[in-house]
């Protein structure tokens, strides 16, 4: 009942590649255990440096420990909690509430390489956010039995997150050991051709440039896009402010995909010319080729810039940025008129810029071209104020501080071009912007988008106090006010699961046609382990206190509960399908996931009869308790019983 411990998988992997690098040796309590040997490791490598030796590096202090965090297991569990969650029993959307590190861990290997896009939104060391408190000088079991933060059980009490002041001596320090192992374990989540986006502002990019170079490799980098936030002037800003942000873009393995929305294609397939320098003739359909070129007749004639020449056919009028009249150019182009017609058909924007004009064209003047990497109201992106009109059509008023546009988000997911089902993850959810972007998103798509939204329990009336400004305050106490009407606890999670259920309601009422629009979503929240400590140290325990604690699962914990974190380990999407039945002649509650891919049955007093009728559907996975057998013949016949009706079902007793 623990996550994988990241050092052991890499050196399974290391010993996949150089069996004769990986030995044996003893710790300090004389345990046997793996370790690398390094001696041989050179030989097999070469030249290796190490020590004093001078190299290119990106270093800071407590790097080692946040790389040993990323890798350190955890015993913690995400437990369910149907209050507050919409649509429990159906939904694919999952939000969690918790330290994102440590529910990164417990989603690494059930999601390893399924999430097709990742985007989040950090605390961006303004010198007034708060940031994740992990404490690297300590082990965290250190850190919790002296900080006060836990209490005997393990349930947080403390919000472990600190206010990261300007005045601090370890400014971008605590903000890298905070990011670090959180972007390492979000790498292991991404598919190879899945991309991850980041949003910063000037105070980190360079840093978090460096970082993301070194965890998804500089050869994995897409682009900094500069999203413009706001379209108030800065010379009409009562102070200098900037007025422009940054997306960070990366691929797990980069391929030949352009994020600009357009695919690239080898010249030997989809239709291609195999010549791609060959000249052609393509038609355009009117009122569906864009441009930059203001409202006017252009003439037939030659166009293009210094290096490619394009030859306009015939005489063509633009009207509001659109060709509204069937034209012809000739030119070098790489595609065939097939393939120009499918890319139309299926939704492909197709923009001309001309660069160059001929005396023909009837007005010289033209707007300037927009850099590419530029995402602003000109390619119908909105901006933070937009983000905050629309909080008061939601609420009434502004809830939230700095959230980003759905719209945003949307025009990322477009990038990806990918009308297959696949699943966005963004672990500094916040307002959830992200959630309502893949509702909208999912409106008339077959295969849908599914959401994974994950945030601490950020304490609301803790923000307040530390807010930098009266507006930020009142914005605040705004959404506090949201939290004592809905009788709630004061936290970020509160408010943001609010915005979903009100977001969905407003989108199928915006368009009645989705009627299977997936508008729910299934709460889980982080705690700590549902087994006693007995279960994990038993070595710990002897005659006089081992019958005290018979039980070997925590008594505030129920059958939901243990069926999660079995769910985890056994690889089980925690969205999916749970059906509770009855079977046996004493009605035992049975837990069926998937249909019959993994039962659970921890009921009390389980006889032979249940266990056999369970076998004899034959599940992937069967899981009970030790307590829950009504005798000892349960136990020693469990075996024989899953032998002779399902051999191959793995079974466990917790």
């Amino acid at each position: 009942m623990h996550t994988t411990d990241g050092v052991n998988a890499n050196l399974e992997r290391l010993a996949a590649l150089f069996p004769n690098c990986v030995t044996e040796t003893t710790d300090e309590q004389g345990n046997v255990r793996l370790a690398v040997d390094f001696d041989k490791l050179r030989m097999e490598l070469g030249e290796v440096v190490e020590g004093s030796e001078e190299r290119y590096q990106f270093t800071w202090p407590g790097k080692r420990e946040a790389i040993r965090l990323a890798n350190a297991p955890t015993n913690c569990t995400l437990r369910p909690v149907r209050d507050g969650s919409v649509d429990f029993e159906n939904t694919q959307n999952l939000y969690i509430e918790g330290d994102n590190l440590e529910v990164l861990k417990l989603l690494r290997e059930t999601y390893l390489g399924k999430v097709k896009m990742i985007y989040i939104d950090p605390p961006y060391n303004t010198g007034n956010d708060f940031v994740y408190n992990d404490e690297f000088g300590m082990r965290k079991e250190e850190w919790a039995a002296v900080s006060g933060a836990y209490d005997t059980e393990g349930n947080q009490l403390l919000d472990p997150m600190v206010l990261n002041t300007e005045s601090n001596g370890r400014f971008h320090t605590d903000w890298l050991n905070m990011i670090y192992p959180r972007l390492k374990v979000a790498r292991d989540l991404l598919a190879d051709d899945g991309v991850i986006f980041i949003s910063i502002d000037d105070n980190e990019v360079e840093n978090l440039k460096k970082v993301c170079n070194e965890i998804f490799g500089e050869q994995n980098f897409i682009d900094i896009y500069n999203w413009a936030k706001t379209e108030t002037p800065e010379n009409l800003s009562i102070k200098c402010r900037q007025i422009i942000e940054y997306v960070l873009c990366y691929q797990k393995k980069k391929d030949s995909t352009r994020f600009r929305g357009v695919q690239k294609f080898s010249s030997s397939s989809n239709g291609l010319l195999n010549q791609p320098n060959a000249v052609g003739t393509l038609r355009f359909p009117a009122n569906v080729v864009t441009t930059r070129i203001p409202d006017g007749v252009i003439k037939a004639g030659m166009y293009g810039t210094d290096k490619y020449d394009v030859q306009l056919l015939n005489d063509v009028e633009v009207k509001g940025g659109f060709f509204i009249e069937p034209f012809s150019l000739r030119a070098k182009f790489k595609w065939q008129q097939s393939y120009l017609d499918n890319e139309l058909a299926n939704g492909t924007t197709i923009s001309i810029p001309t660069i160059k004009f001929s005396p023909s064209y009837e007005k010289k003047e033209y707007a300037p071209e927009v850099p590419t990497n530029l995402i602003n109201s000109k390619v119908g992106v909105g901006t933070n104020e937009n983000a905050g009109e629309y909080q008061v059509e939601l609420f009434g008023e502004k809830v939230f501080n700095f959230p980003k546009p759905t719209s945003l988000m949307q025009y990322l997911f477009g990038f990806l071009d990918s009308q297959d089902e696949f699943i966005v993850l963004d672990f500094f959810s916040g307002s959830s912007s992200t959630a309502e972007a893949v509702m909208r998103m999912n409106i008339g798509r077959d295969a849908q988008i599914h959401y994974i939204m994950v945030q601490i329990q950020e304490d609301l009336v803790v923000a307040k106090k530390n807010a930098s400004s009266q507006s930020q305050k009142e914005i605040i106490q705004n959404a506090i006010n949201l939290c004592e009407q809905m009788n709630v606890p004061y936290n970020i999670c509160e408010v943001a699961k609010e915005r979903i259920r009100r977001a969905g309601k407003k989108i199928k009422a915006e368009h009645p046609e989705a009627k299977d629009l997936d508008i729910g979503f299934r709460v889980l929240r982080l705690d700590s382990s549902n087994m006693e400590d007995v279960y994990y140290t038993p070595d710990k325990f002897d005659e006089a206190n081992l019958f005290n604690m018979v039980d070997n699962v925590k008594t505030d914990r129920n059958e939901e509960d243990l069926l999660f974190q079995v769910m985890l380990e056994h690889d089980v999407p925690l969205s999916a399908r749970i059906r509770s039945e009855e079977l046996g002649v004493r009605n035992y509650q049975v837990l069926c996931v998937d249909e019959n891919h993994l039962i659970a049955c921890f009921a009390p007093d389980l006889d032979e009869s249940t266990v056999t009728e369970i076998a004899k559907r034959k599940p992937n996975f069967f899981i009970m308790r030790d307590a829950s057998a009504a005798n000892d013949n349960v136990l020693d016949n469990f075996e024989q019983i899953f032998r002779h009706y399902s051999p191959d079902t793995i079974c466990k007793i917790l």
